[in-house]
């Protein structure tokens, strides 16, 4: 087994540790039920990537929760629907 040469210092240790620390993931939001989503994954509420079904969410529970799922998924919609940017008679309207 190798033995090191020389003592390594606290600071020598600490400046090659540095770089060594856990970063927080960064989250995006769900383009359709609007739930943190990690990138490039598909969202594991709605089933969801780039708008198109990858995962049928729905079909793996059971009668009672898809019920509840579906009323989520369904206000989400609304309430993006609401959120929707203004044309220009929007504006004038205001």
């Amino acid at each position: 087994m190798a033995v090191p040469r020389h003592k390594h210092t606290r600071s020598k240790v600490g400046k090659s540790r540095m770089h060594k620390y856990i970063k927080f993931a960064h989250l995006n939001v769900c383009p359709k039920c609007k739930k943190p989503v990690l990138s490039h994954t598909a969202c594991l509420n709605c089933g969801f990537y780039k708008g198109k079904e990858v995962i049928n969410v729905l079909g793996e529970l059971t009668k009672k929760d898809k019920k509840i799922r579906e009323k989520q998924i369904k206000e989400a919609e609304k309430s993006q629907k609401k959120e929707s940017p203004l044309t220009m008679e929007g504006l004038s309207q205001k």
